[in-house]
């Protein structure tokens, strides 16, 4: 019996721009010059909120060769295992971070940022880099306009990747735990081209259910999908056999002997590319060893709340999910994003209990999310539950990843770049320097891994940069908390490498391109040296058009970073 694979796995595993070769003349030449299809690539993004523990969180060696031992010292130990393929990247700041000072409008605005909320402000410019609309002039006011609802004029990381790379000019974006986003805590939007410049870009709401990644991935376990019985029956056969019918119907028509070659130049590199379906990547076996089965997407889909197990919980799924679409070659840019406000009930704290209050309280070491009080007992110790867990997601994923091998003998870690993002440094001080970012994997050899690499850029380089001062309250479940002061922060005068800089490494290792002036631009020619508003926090006073030289101070990548450097 003659068995075809479904029209929308072969466009969707493909994308139009692969599709439309036969037409470019570009693909003959590339051929005729005997350069080869380029090597799979993936940027996978983990977002968590309110930060952690830092004096906990960092290796001592905030610059050079990692060993395990740096890494078993901290909390994230779980990762020592794989110390080799990381990169902890020290010094970094973030964008449009509040304070008490940030106050007043126009070019008379103060701070470190705009004064609408110690969270939206963070969460809507992490990625998009971008003011947030209707700016605020008072830090401490409740006005819902500016301090829940305001959102960025530009659209964030994942989107201006994917619309060059990802075949639906989308990214894979999950939410984990299937929680909502409101503007306090969203990080992915999408700006109209059309609009005004100072106009507010839409919350993309991306996937909150694993059941609806796995039927996403390729359609075989969706309706209208490839049963697995045709699947496995496929595996193994060329891209071009899969769909010989139709190929074969194109061929028929009449066109020029030029033509005629340059559709046998596509149906060769076609199958050179990294296909639908091949007898190691994308198989059923391979999406069995990894969790990812009917059977576990269901169970998690049923009870998606359940996010703490001994084994694959509901979290992981969403990881399992990141790796299999991976695997498949189904968008090189995905986004697992972790859910605010939430109660880990099935972790345990210092005393055995169930930690029953929400994450976000517990950062401010409170029992509400106010910027002072009386410490709220064990908070340290359950922050620290906390980020381990994080520390087990994010091993879960990488390893995964580190376990499927490439055709070069390579595996998919060392093809990818997999990063965990925090959103702030320490979640009471509501810093965004000295931000925890660690990189897992080197993308192909771009990247530098095995070090810590500090970019500070006062010191640069140095070894001993500051792990900041978390545990400088409640220490002794006593005392008073106060977030107001940043007193549990990072000095604000180190650590300050902007973060623009290490979104343009990664944007350039995946191929993005940039216009005539550096910036991202679907159709550009140049390499990527400038991103966002600004590279300056301060230049985020007052919102859009309020620092008359706000821009790109110092355009480019992190050289130091790279491979070889």
């Amino acid at each position: 019996m003659k068995t075809r694979i479904h029209r929308r796995v072969f466009l969707r595993g493909l994308g139009g721009a692969v599709v439309a070769a036969p037409f470019l003349s570009s693909v003959a030449e590339r051929q005729a010059k005997g350069q080869t299809a380029a090597k799979q690539k993936q940027f996978i993004a983990m977002f968590t909120h309110y930060g952690c523990i830092t004096t906990k969180f960092f290796p001592a060696k905030s610059h050079g060769a990692l060993t395990a031992d740096d890494i078993n010292a901290t909390n994230l130990k779980e990762l020592s295992p794989l110390t080799n393929k990381l990169l902890i990247l020290r010094g970094v700041r973030g964008m449009n971070e509040w304070t008490s000072g940030n106050t007043g409008s126009g070019a008379s605005a103060k701070g470190r940022g705009q004064a609408n909320d110690p969270h939206l402000n963070v969460a809507a410019s992490y990625f998009t880099l971008q003011p947030v609309t209707p700016s605020g002039t008072d830090p401490f006011s409740f006005d819902t306009a500016y301090k829940f609802n305001a959102l960025p004029i530009g659209s964030s990381l994942d989107h201006v990747m994917a619309q060059q790379l990802s075949p639906q000019g989308t990214p894979l974006f999950m939410r984990v735990g299937n929680r909502s986003d409101g503007a306090q805590s969203g990080i992915s939007y999408l700006k109209d081209a059309s609009a005004a410049a100072n106009a507010a870009a839409k919350a993309y709401p991306g996937l909150g259910q694993p059941s609806q990644v796995f039927s996403a991935l390729t359609g075989l376990f969706g309706s209208g999908g490839t049963t697995p019985a045709t699947y496995a029956a496929l595996r193994g056969k060329k891209v071009t056999d899969c769909v010989k019918d139709d190929l074969a119907s194109f061929e028929r028509q009449d066109m020029s002997a030029e033509d005629k070659n340059k559709v046998a130049v596509w149906k060769s590199l076609l199958n050179d590319m990294t296909p639908i379906v091949t007898s190691n990547m994308c198989t059923m076996d391979l999406a069995t060893k990894i969790g990812a089965t009917s059977t576990n997407v269901n169970k998690s889909t049923s009870n998606i709340t359940s996010m703490v197990t001994d084994t694959l919980d509901g979290a992981d799924m969403y990881s399992v999910m990141a790796v299999l679409a991976t695997i498949c070659n189904y968008n090189p840019v995905i986004f697992l994003k972790y859910p605010p406000n939430y109660v880990y009930s099935g972790l345990k704290d210092i005393n055995g209990a169930a930690l029953n209050m929400d994450s976000h309280n517990l950062s401010h070491r409170l029992d509400n999310a106010g910027m002072s009080g009386t410490c709220y007992p064990n908070s340290l110790t359950s922050l620290q539950v906390i980020d381990r867990y994080y520390v087990q997601k994010f091993f879960r994923l990488i390893n995964m990843l580190n376990s499927v091998t490439n055709a070069d003998g390579s595996t998919l870690l060392d093809s990818t770049a997999a990063t965990w993002f925090n959103e702030m440094s320490d979640g009471n001080a509501h810093n965004l320097n000295n931000l925890p970012i660690i990189q897992a994997g080197g993308l192909n050899g771009y990247f530098k891994t095995g070090w810590a690499v500090n970019v500070d850029t006062t010191n640069t380089g140095a070894a001993n940069l500051s792990n900041g001062a978390s545990e400088s309250q409640c220490a002794n479940n006593t005392g008073m908390v106060n977030g107001i002061n940043q007193g549990t922060g990072t000095t604000s005068t180190i650590a300050n490498g902007p973060i623009n800089k290490y979104y343009l490494a990664i944007m350039n290792a995946m191929g993005v391109k940039g216009d005539a002036n550096g910036y991202p631009a679907k159709g550009g020619t140049a390499p990527v040296t400038k991103f966002g508003y600004s590279d300056k926090t301060e230049d985020f006073a007052g919102g859009y058009g309020a620092k008359p030289d706000a821009g790109i101070h110092n355009p480019g990548e992190y050289t130091a970073i790279k491979a070889g450097a």
